[in-house]
């Protein structure tokens, strides 16, 4: 698919055509015209040089040329003034090349030189312009008016003048039938054809891409033609979802979208949208793939697989209480996004729902030189300033980085914690082009985390149901494959960025405004969210997702740890299965749930009193008492809320139906109650369930959870 077609360095348009795809006409209408003998001499017609000497003697001036196509070649070649002694060179030349090349290789080098008009060099650069066709198939007519424009391109083309041009091919025409290329039908209908067709506008596919492309290339244009790793109907559909995206938004102050597209494995771009609009009035030219933003919390993912390689695990209890931090501009307070605090949670809940104090307090710990270094080697070059600049505000993505760089750092994560270039021309090698330096070892890659860390934070990013207390039952971060996915929102909404990755591409999008002017409340979730939700969905209907990389591939160890202090599991608290790397196993039995009751370190218990909070062991996760009613995303807090024992997920005569060719881990839903008086206790079918999430079976099935001894709630479900 053309995606588009650009004058060269000196303005010419160009396009290089094999003399075999030729269209036959083509070859006949120009020997015809310019050099009737060509296939009989060796670069010089004697005939018509006798011819042209009596003409001229005869006029007192030059009315006829007895140039041969070989010397039109040979003048192509090397241009030189008029004059005897200029055609006396020409004609040496021409011999030269009758000796050396063959005479398809003279005509194909000749069809591809030959000045057209307009700029257009060559048949192939012509018949694009003229008619919007290919040089390897054109009418008679077609052929007839591009021989007549090799005599005088500049006066007789037909954007100039329709009436020379159509005189010109007449003449073409004439000639072809004098010569036998044509019968006298043939001539007929070619006069009858239309000089020019209809003129469509000519094709500008993937701008932004294309004009990033020819700017970063524009010393490799040899008028050749460039095979993209673009996805041309990938790139439409999407287009379409970013306009489609903004319109939805534009009444909360959304008026902008971009969307990047990778394969993991080659690197190729396969889309690439800067905007909606090239083409609008204001700033449709700005391109959002490589214009640097803030990304908010889609760092965290690298903050938390270097800490992963530094001991610190997924069941680590991190903290998230008011804490200040001193800084050389004064005393630094993280809030999160939902202006609360959840007290000791571990670090799977806290990345997968993106809590903004447990992550500066990582950042602390590891220090924001380590965090700096380790995004430069998964390529974020964008961040230019030292780590004292951004202090520990880097870990929730208050340096400026581009989308392209966002979606190959989390394709170096699908990858095994390994960054490689991205690549934008087919067959060629990975290239550094586009933002990201070319380095001595791009051929290979570089290591940013390890291939066991990376994994660990696939496995959170997919994680659904610890994602649960920080986004809600509803997201648009479930798919029907395994996918890794995380979002980001800058400061008073500026900015949206939602990224996911499978084991076979990775999308990206970003939506905001290219002025900088805060949206209305529109976060990861509201807004880039379901634009990335609808690109994953398109991009898996064209290119497989594949299964990503799962802890135990990549080595790590599974344990049963306390759900709230992520310790060794006790039969006193509700346990969970987590993944460690080697060596990094908890060694401690849980001592925070004693005889039933919670039993809170100095801290936390300290925090929980000041805020009048409870924590209780509850149905074992990680939540304040009274009993969560649904999280953040219902908008209330739990103090205070209905502490009825329910169901919230599944509801008594829920409907599920198992999609098709889906591996079975990713057909499940969660299992959610609140009000629960004690430790709960799931059965299916009068069966006894362990986990959070339950896998789907077709059929009639009853879901019963039972709390402290005597409350007992139940719903009957149908699986199709």
């Amino acid at each position: 698919t053309l995606l588009r077609s650009t004058r060269g360095a000196d303005g010419s348009r160009m396009q290089w055509v094999p003399y075999g795809e030729m269209d036959p006409d083509l070859i006949l209408a120009f020997v015809a015209v310019e050099d009737r003998r060509f296939w009989d001499h060796r670069g010089i017609d004697t005939r018509a040089v006798a011819r042209a000497a009596r003409d001229n003697y005869r006029a007192g001036r030059i009315v006829s040329g007895a140039s041969t196509i070989s010397m039109q070649l040979a003048r192509l070649l090397h241009p030189t003034t008029r004059g005897w002694r200029a055609k006396a060179t020409e004609a040496l030349w021409a011999a030269r090349l009758e000796t050396h090349l063959t005479k398809q290789e003279i005509l194909e080098q000749y069809l591809n030189r030959v000045h057209l008009g307009q700029a257009a060099v060559g048949v192939g650069a012509a018949t694009r312009l003229y008619f919007g066709s290919s040089a390897a198939e054109l009418s008679v007519g077609e052929a007839a008016t591009l021989a007549g424009l090799a005599h005088a391109p500049s006066r007789d083309n037909p954007f100039v003048s329709p009436k020379r041009a159509a005189a010109r091919r007449a003449v073409a025409i004439a000639r072809m039938h004098r010569a036998g290329a044509i019968g006298r039908a043939d001539a007929a209908d070619a006069r009858a054809e239309p000089l020019l067709p209809g003129r469509g506008r000519a094709p500008f596919l993937a701008p932004h891409f294309t004009s990033r492309l020819l700017s970063e290339r524009a010393a490799d244009a040899q008028g050749d033609v460039w095979r993209t790793t673009l996805d041309a109907e990938l790139q439409r559909e999407l287009e379409g979802e970013v306009k489609h995206a903004v319109d939805m938004l534009g009444e909360r102050g959304a008026r902008h979208g971009a969307v990047m597209v990778l394969d993991n494995h080659s690197g190729d771009i396969l889309a690439w949208i800067g905007s909606p609009d090239f083409w609008a009035a204001q700033n449709g030219q700005t391109d959002m793939v490589i214009s640097a933003r803030q990304p908010g919390s889609a760092l965290k993912p690298f903050l938390y697989a270097l800490a992963f390689d530094r001991g610190t695990t997924a069941a680590t209890v991190l903290p998230d209480i008011p804490r200040s931090y001193p800084t050389a501009t004064g005393p630094y307070s993280p809030r999160n996004y939902d202006r609360r605090f959840h007290g000791p949670v571990r670090a799977r809940e806290a990345l997968a729902s993106s809590y903004n104090v447990p992550a500066v307090e990582l950042a602390d710990r590891v220090g924001t030189a380590a965090l700096l270094q380790t995004l430069h080697l998964a390529g974020f070059e964008s961040l230019r300033r030292d780590a004292g600049h951004y202090g520990l505000g880097l870990a929730l993505g208050n340096g400026d980085v581009t989308l392209l760089e966002l979606a190959n750092a989390y394709r170096g994560l699908a990858n095994g914690g390994v960054w490689t270039p991205t690549r934008s021309i087919a067959g060629e090698e990975p290239e550094a082009m586009l933002g990201v330096r070319r380095a001595a070892d791009s051929r290979r890659g570089r290591r940013f985390v390890s291939e066991q860390a990376a994994a660990l934070v696939l496995d959170v990013l997919s994680d659904a149901s610890a994602r649960v207390p920080g986004f809600g039952l509803d997201t648009p971060f479930d798919f029907p494959f395994p996918a890794a996915a995380k979002t980001g929102t800058s400061r008073h909404f500026t900015d949206n960025w939602a990224v996911a990755t499978t084991a076979g591409f990775t999308v990206a999008v970003w939506v905001g405004n290219f002025s900088g002017q805060p949206m209305q409340g529109v976060s990861g979730v509201t807004g880039a969210g379901p634009l990335l939700h609808r690109a994953v969905s398109i991009t898996a209907q064209r290119y497989p997702p594949g299964v990503l990389v799962t802890p135990s591939q990549a080595g790590l160890v599974a344990l049963e740890v306390c759900r709230l202090s992520g310790l060794r599991a006790t039969p006193e608290c509700p346990s969970v299965k987590e993944w460690f790397l080697a060596g990094s196993e908890p060694h401690l039995v849980d001592d925070w749930v004693q005889a039933g009751r919670t039993a809170l370190p100095t801290e936390y218990a300290e925090w929980a009193a000041e805020s009048g909070r409870e924590f209780s062991v509850g149905d074992g996760s990680v939540a304040p008492a009274p009993h969560e009613d649904g999280g953040r995303a219902s908008g209330r807090d739990s103090i205070g809320a209905d502490s009825t024992f329910r169901l919230l997920s599944p509801l008594d005569g829920d409907v599920y139906r198992v999609p098709p060719g889906v591996p079975g881990d990713y057909s499940s839903i969660p299992l959610r109650v609140a009000g629960a008086p004690g430790n709960v206790r799931w059965f299916i079918d009068g069966a006894r369930v362990d986990g959070a999430r339950w896998r789907l079976s077709r059929g009639t099935h009853v879901i019963r959870a039972e709390s402290g001894g005597t409350a007992v709630v139940q719903a009957r479900v149908i699986v199709e």
